[in-house]
């Protein structure tokens, strides 16, 4: 199956006022998910921005979800955005052939499926 990458932002916080500016956005606390058929992988971690005041501001109630997660990859990087990615999947085939198991002990008796 093909693996689907998903991410979410799940808070966000802001100076009430920045230079004459209000509801200034600052730090982006995200989610991520992996999915492949029944696998899943996660992850979270927040990425602080970095105020451009060159750059279009963009008032708090037109803000979209994409396109804070835009700021958030470019805040992190490509490399840094692949990495959670290749983490992600790493735990979906860790799911699906997991490097540890843990049998049965072979001295105890396993009680028949009813």
């Amino acid at each position: 199956m093909t693996i689907t990458n998903t991410w979410k932002v799940a808070q966000l916080d802001a100076y009430p006022e920045y230079e004459g500016t209000a509801d200034v956005v600052f730090t982006v606390h995200w989610t991520a998910s992996a999915t492949d058929g029944e696998y899943i992988g996660y992850s979270y971690g927040s990425q602080g921005l970095t105020l451009d005041p060159e750059a279009t501001f963009v008032p708090y109630p037109d803000l979209t979800e994409a396109q804070v997660i835009g700021w958030v990859h470019d805040a992190m990087g490509e490399e840094q955005v692949a990495a959670y990615e290749a983490n992600m999947a790493k735990q979906i085939e860790d799911a699906q052939n997991p490097p540890v198991i843990n049998p049965p002990l072979p001295w105890v008796a396993v009680a028949p499926a009813n």
